[in-house]
């Protein structure tokens, strides 16, 4: 290892960093400070190097008419994401989901049985969480599940980028539940699928909303040894 090599426990300490921020400050980030994230986050690998994200990000006045046309939309009713949604979450999967969202529901104090809060929250998504910023994120069809696993790699790279430039996000897929809205509003093309959101932004670091955190299963729990 060089001098100029990142250590492990660099990488540990970005990765520690990084959340999912849910509270965004209003003011936008500098085009140079994106570019340089996006760059980054295009080091990541992909099948047969085929690289097959592309992004359409709004800023300003276009991510503010995004927002107000997703919440008109849920508001309609209905939703139809061009990848389907887990059947269902079980097991270890459904108690991680429920952890997560009662930790969330306590950092903005939602009490258990108050059923108009946490619908209040769930609508936060859609309003990109104040977020000044949002990238969508597409695949080409005919690639199948292969695009879309190297755009989850992409989703990693950008968010680790981005919390070292000192930029906070979100990984969304509540977003691209409302597909075909996105290919008409943002002129996406139907050969490509829409996989998720990535609101992003500075942090209000202030807001209960970012005062919490999910917790990782252990090693043992994800891992089999064959020696």
């Amino acid at each position: 290892m060089t001098a100029n090599t990142p250590s492990l426990p660099d990488l540990q300490a970005l990765f520690a960093a990084r959340h999912s921020c849910r509270a965004f400050l209003p003011d936008a980030v500098p085009r140079p400070v994106i570019e340089d994230i996006l760059t980054c986050a295009q080091k990541v690998p992909s099948w047969c190097n085929a690289q097959p994200w592309k992004l359409t990000i709004t800023s300003g006045q276009e991510t503010d008419h995004l927002r107000q046309a997703l919440m008109q939309a849920v508001l309609k009713g209905g939703h139809e994401p061009d990848l389907a949604f887990p059947q269902a979450y079980e097991n270890e999967y459904k108690s991680r989901r429920r952890d997560c969202g009662w930790a969330l529901y306590e950092a903005v104090g939602v009490a258990k049985g108050d059923r108009a809060a946490p619908a209040k929250q769930m609508m936060e998504n859609f309003s990109l969480f104040g977020a000044p910023h949002c990238a969508v994120l597409s695949t080409p069809v005919e690639l199948g599940g292969y695009g879309a696993m190297d755009c989850g790699g992409f989703v990693a790279g950008f968010t680790l980028a981005a919390q070292a430039a000192g930029v906070a996000s979100i990984a969304q897929a509540a977003v691209a539940s409302y597909a075909p809205l996105l290919h008409e509003l943002l002129q996406i093309p139907q050969d490509r699928q829409i996989l998720c959101a990535i609101s992003f932004g500075y942090s209000d670091s202030d807001h209960p909303a970012n005062g919490f955190r999910t917790k990782r299963a252990p090693l043992a729990e994800y891992t089999e040894w064959r020696d």
